[in-house]
Parts: structure tokens; sequence; C-alpha cells
């Protein structure tokens, strides 16, 4: 296939930015790199293990509104209280969720790598974050629009379905990990009893 085969000449990085050679390559085959970057977005996000076993005409109705970011170690991807509008997949490296304390402290609730996502609340009322996340170590993520996402659902309700299927487990999981943090940690500030 022609995409593929200028695909793999192609030198994609943050923001879509190719070389001028792979540039002439696409263009002599009739492909532009835009098109090619978008292909291989929409390829990363239908291998992604979260929707290991989508039924491929759900698989189709994800890339609307996806983009790619890189993150650096301690880049923040969202803020616990900021509006929430977005679903990431992370496809390299580890993402740290925390919850913050009345005293502005950030507590650790869970680390999340390769194959895992997060960002659950632009489902849910208020639609803001409940959880804050930065960046561990250098990682890209697939970032989704949840508006997106959304209206997709009320559209098709076999897809919705499905989605909230998978993200339920997600949510249980975290509030797992939530649980088992506040199991394992002492109580502050007085005696039990």
């Amino acid at each position: 296939m022609v995409i593929e085969a200028c695909k793999e000449r192609l030198m994609v990085s943050n923001g879509g930015v190719v070389t001028t050679k792979a540039k002439a390559d696409c263009k002599f085959n009739n492909t532009s790199p835009k098109r090619i970057f978008m292909e291989t977005l929409k390829t990363s996000i239908t291998q992604h293990p979260f929707f290991d076993g989508m039924k491929p005409e759900h698989l189709a109705m994800l890339a609307g509104g996806a983009k790619e970011i890189s993150l650096a170690p301690g880049d923040v991807l969202f803020r616990q209280g900021e509006p929430a509008s977005h679903f990431y997949l992370i496809e390299s490296g580890s993402v740290v969720i925390e919850s913050k304390r009345a005293d502005g402290r950030a507590v650790p609730v869970q680390t999340l790598g390769e194959g895992e996502v997060l960002g659950w609340s632009w489902l849910f009322a208020p639609f803001s974050w409940h959880f804050q996340a930065h960046a561990v170590e250098p990682s890209r993520i697939i970032v989704l629009s949840g508006a997106h996402l959304m209206v997709t659902a009320e559209r098709n309700h076999d897809f919705g379905y499905e989605l909230m299927k998978r993200v339920t487990k997600i949510v249980v999981k975290r509030l797992q990990a939530t649980r088992s943090l506040l199991l394992d940690r002492p109580v502050e500030g007085g005696k039990g009893g």
C-alpha cells in the first residue's frame, strides 16, 4: 500500500514535522504527510490494549479530534479541579496520578505505564478532574477528545455501552488503588479507637 511505503520514509515527530526528502517522496506517491500522520495515529489508537477486542466498526469511531503529545518528566497532564475533557492512552513512559490534600500536598495514588489509560472524569458531572497527573519519565500519550467520544456514544449506543464497560473497569481499578492507599497509611493526629 502506498501509505505504508511512504510512512516508512517519514520521520514524524511532535507536530508532524517531516524532512524535505520525506515530503518529496510522499508527494511523488500522492500522499500527504498529514494523512500519513493521521493513519499512523489511527493505527496506534486501534492497537492500544484498552481497545483490544473492540468491534472494527467501533474502532473506526475513535480517532475524531485525537492527537499525540510528548511529555517530559514533571510535565502536568491535568490538574485536580480543572475541567475534564480528554481521555489519555499511554503509549510509552509513565504517569503518576495524585490527589491533593487539604494542605495542598500531593499524595501519589497510582503510577501508570505503557498500555494503560487515564482520565475518565469527562464522562461524569461535574466534568472536572478528581485527581491530577504528571509524567514521571519521558512519555508519549494519545489524547482522545471526550466530547467526540460522548457524542459518538450518544449516536451509537452499542459503541457507548462498550466504551462504558471498559471505562468502568478503569474506575474500579482506580478506586481499589485509592482504597489500598488509604488502608496502608497510618492515621494522622490521634489515637485509634
